[in-house]
């Protein structure tokens, strides 16, 4: 079972920019997209390739945030957002329920320069969205992917000494990314590959991404109890179109 995440920065924008032609190349069985920036009737139909269903959570503010996915079999349910209103306006979660696990597709706020949002996120969105995920798990296992807005460790990016206070690097983003991992999540990326220069979102600035100095910040994780049952997560990074590439995560179903 193939699945695909990618914050494609506007749907809109990508669907001009290759995501169709890496979408029917790969032929995923679930494809996630993050900060979507549309709702579902603003698409020309028919957009992408036949054979799957699409869900879409879209934020209440025009033209930001949101999320889909899209499937080639249909979901036992859908769930949009973690059941919090004062976190669910952004279209940030969706999440499809299958037999033996929930996939969560996921796009974490960004704490944004100055780091405004950086005591909303770590004080009060990641907690809701761990307790979120850790209800799911009660029930059975998890996948969340996404775009989680936070480098993990130093290996994680091109340049930590220089972003130790830039938001998607801070201490306080760090630790909460470290309490998924300590409740019970693995990222599955880690399983395969080590080292730095792995990456996942490039600035467009400063010639950025052809010199890769990037953040790996696009994540597939897993309950543990799915771990073994991973055969491959990958970080797409020859795909462009956007500023973040895809990730692919490959399960035994």
């Amino acid at each position: 079972m193939k699945l695909i995440s990618w914050n494609v920065n506007g749907i809109r924008s990508i669907l001009s920019k290759g995501l169709l032609d890496f979408w029917k190349g790969e032929n995923p069985d679930i494809l996630c997209l993050q900060e979507t920036k549309a709702r579902r009737e603003q698409i020309a139909e028919p957009a992408w390739p036949s054979g799957y269903k699409d869900f879409w959570n879209s934020a209440q503010k025009p033209g930001y945030s949101g999320t889909a996915t899209f499937v080639k079999t249909p979901p036992l349910h859908i769930t949009l957002g973690i059941g919090e209103e004062a976190h669910d306006n952004e279209g940030r979660v969706l999440c499809t329920e299958y037999n033996d696990f929930f996939i969560v597709n996921t796009y974490t706020p960004n704490s944004q320069r100055g780091l405004t949002r950086l005591d909303y996120r770590t004080r009060s969105w990641e907690p809701a969205f761990r307790a979120f995920l850790k209800k799911l798990e009660k029930r059975k296992p998890v996948i969340v992917c996404g775009d989680l807005n936070v480098a993990h460790t130093e290996e994680d990016l091109a340049n930590p000494k220089a972003n130790g206070r830039n938001a998607g690097f801070t201490p306080e983003e760090r630790e909460q990314f470290q309490s998924l991992l300590d409740a019970g999540f693995v990222d599955t990326f880690r399983i395969f590959t080590k080292g730095k220069g792995h990456y996942t979102w490039w600035s467009y600035m400063n010639n950025a991404r052809p010199r890769n100095i990037g953040w790996r910040i696009d994540y597939f994780l897993v309950s543990a109890a799915l771990a073994s049952r991973v055969k491959s997560s990958r970080i797409r990074a020859d795909i462009l179109g956007s500023d973040h590439c895809p990730v692919v995560l490959e399960i035994k179903h």
